[in-house]
């Protein structure tokens, strides 16, 4: 076991040194993150050798574990200091709350899936960590029982920003989703100003759909 540790701890190493830093990502604190997050626990079985490869990787149901370098991106994109609360929409594997949480007070995360909640509960729970409460719903609704949030990251790529979630942003706070329909969508980071809301267009990017009432609903995936 210890020699399995050390070899994914050394392909950590490299993943954050090939793929983040050499790709302009530089935040000391999302770097050890990303360091000290073991994302071979949140890959099923089959494809744990693939953990630390440069793409995203099926985790059942139709989801993947995305790309270490969209995780990281997404996560700079939110300029977390440490004491905000973070909304996850799309809890998937649970990776990408276990690097936010080393980044935030508190991070609540939305999955649709039940079994891939639970799994990624557990998980979380394995590790030690401690500030993330994962939930069952429909993510497009956001979690307006813990609103405000000074930062929002949905990991699905929705028809436009569901409504829910810029009620749900707090002021100055900014929100990270992927926009668009099946094949190529638009990663857009918002930020809410003091009477509106400005948008940055980051980069083309590929996310399986958000689903839900203000997503794409069930059988429709793209705009005919």
């Amino acid at each position: 076991m210890m020699a399995d540790e050390a070899h994914f701890t050394r392909q950590r190493k490299t993943m954050v040194a090939d793929q983040i830093v050499a790709r302009g990502i530089h935040d000391p604190l999302l770097l050890d993150a990303l360091m000290e997050v073991p994302r071979h626990r949140f890959v099923p079985a089959e494809y744990v050798n693939m953990a630390y490869t440069d793409g995203p990787l099926p985790i059942g149901h139709g989801q993947t574990i995305s790309q270490p370098y969209i995780v990281a991106l997404m996560t700079e994109l939110l300029h977390l200091a440490g004491e905000e609360s973070v909304l996850e929409i799309g809890t998937g594997s649970g990776y990408q709350a276990a690097v936010l949480a080393r980044l935030a007070r508190r991070v609540y995360t939305v999955e649709r899936h039940p079994e891939l909640a639970e799994r990624a509960e557990r998980i979380l729970q394995e590790l030690g960590i401690t500030n993330v409460q994962v939930h069952i719903a429909d993510g497009s609704l956001g979690m307006l029982k813990y609103a405000p949030f000074e930062a929002i990251i949905v990991t699905a790529a929705a028809p436009g920003v569901p409504k829910p979630l810029f009620d749900q942003l707090a002021p100055r706070g900014r929100l990270v989703i992927p926009v668009g329909a099946s094949g190529v969508q638009d990663l857009q980071c918002w930020q809410r100003k003091e009477n509106d809301f400005e948008c940055e267009s980051v980069l083309p990017v590929a996310f399986v759909p958000l689903r839900g009432e203000h997503g794409w609903k069930e059988g429709r995936w793209g705009w005919s």
